[in-house]
């Protein structure tokens, strides 16, 4: 029998933080915003710790924005 497994879910400054600002910004509830920032928080784990706040809110900023014709 397959057991379940619990994931935690460690609290990120940079998410959060990013969130909350870009949610006011773009007058989106946080949850349409948070999967946006989480991926773009994924895609930059590699980024130095010191810089992962402003690299996440403008990539995520940049994505949330569309395309730009």
């Amino acid at each position: 029998m397959p057991l379940a497994v619990l994931h935690t879910v460690t609290p990120d400054p940079a998410v959060d933080l990013a969130v909350d600002r870009l949610a006011d910004e773009f007058g989106e509830r946080p949850q349409v915003v948070r999967p946006v920032v989480q991926e773009c928080r994924r895609q930059l784990s590699g980024a130095p710790a010191g810089a992962l706040p402003e690299l996440v809110e403008r990539l995520a900023r940049h994505r949330l924005r569309g395309p730009v014709d």
